[in-house]
C-alpha cells in the first residue's frame, strides 16, 4: 500500500509540473496578445465591477508573480505588476477573475463564505500541522492521539482545498461571462483567456488531489499504529 501511495505521489508530482510548466508557457504566449480595447488590467477590474455596482472594493498593485488574488477581508482586488499594468489578453483575464471573486463575495456566495469561515483555522493549521504529524509518528506507539489531532488539522486543509476548487472555477466562469457580455475581445481573443484560465484552475484541482492522498497515507500510518 505504501509503494503505490509514493507511485501516486510521483505521479501527481509529475502532473503538477505538466500543468505548471503548460500555465506559464500559456501566459507567457497570451501576455504577447494585447487586447482590442487596449485597456490595462487595472482598467479590465474597474470596468467589471463598476458594471456590477461594486464601488467599495480597491483595486491595487502588489509585488511578485503570479500573486494575484481577491481578499475579502480588506475588499482589494490584489494584481501583480504584470497583470495591473499589462495590456494584454491574460492581464485581461486574470484582473476579471479576481474580480470575479469580488462578485461572489458582494452576492454572498456560498462557497466563497465557508472558504472565508476556513482561513483562520487553516492558517493555524498551516503553522502547526507538519510538526504535529511528525511528532504523531515519532510518538504512535506511546501517544497515537497526537497523530489524530495532525490527521484532523491536515483534514481541514485538505477540505480547504476543495471547498477553493468551485470558488476558483466559479469565479473563472463569472469572468468569461462578463468578458463575453462586455465586447473587450473579439472571438479569437476569447478562447485564450478560456485557454488560460482554464490551466490556472488545474492548479487548484492538482493540489487538491495531492493534499487528499497525504491525508489517505497519514490515515494508514495511524491505522497501522493502532493494529500493531
Amino acid at each position: 500500500m505504501t509503494a503505490l501511495f509514493w507511485i501516486l505521489m510521483i505521479g501527481l508530482l509529475l502532473i503538477g509540473f505538466v500543468v505548471q510548466a503548460r500555465l506559464r508557457s500559456k501566459m507567457k504566449e497570451y501576455s504577447q496578445h494585447p487586447t482590442p480595447s487596449g485597456l490595462s488590467g487595472a482598467e479590465i477590474a474597474q470596468k467589471m465591477l463598476s458594471e456590477y455596482g461594486i464601488h467599495d472594493v480597491q483595486i491595487t498593485s502588489v509585488e511578485g508573480y503570479l500573486t494575484d488574488h481577491y481578499n475579502p477581508a480588506n475588499k482589494t482586488v490584489n494584481l501583480s505588476p504584470e497583470v495591473y499594468h499589462g495590456r494584454s489578453i491574460m492581464a485581461a483575464s486574470i484582473a476579471a477573475h479576481e474580480c470575479g471573486h469580488a462578485v461572489q463575495h458582494a452576492q454572498a456566495y456560498s462557497w466563497l463564505t465557508m472558504r472565508s469561515t476556513l482561513v483562520p483555522v487553516v492558517s493555524f493549521s498551516s503553522r502547526w500541522v507538519q510538526w504535529i504529524l511528525l511528532g504523531g509518528i515519532l510518538l504512535l506507539n506511546v501517544f497515537p492521539q497526537l497523530l489524530l489531532v495532525g490527521i484532523v488539522l491536515f483534514g481541514l486543509t485538505t477540505l480547504f482545498s476543495f471547498i477553493t476548487l468551485p470558488v476558483e472555477f466559479d469565479a473563472s466562469r463569472r469572468a468569461l461571462a462578463w468578458i463575453d457580455r462586455s465586447g473587450i475581445m473579439a472571438r479569437e481573443d476569447y478562447a485564450m483567456a478560456k485557454d488560460g484560465l482554464k490551466w490556472a484552475a488545474m492548479t487548484y484541482v492538482v493540489a487538491a488531489l495531492s493534499s487528499l492522498a497525504t491525508l489517505v497515507y497519514y490515515i494508514m500510518i495511524f491505522m497501522g499504529g493502532r493494529r500493531n
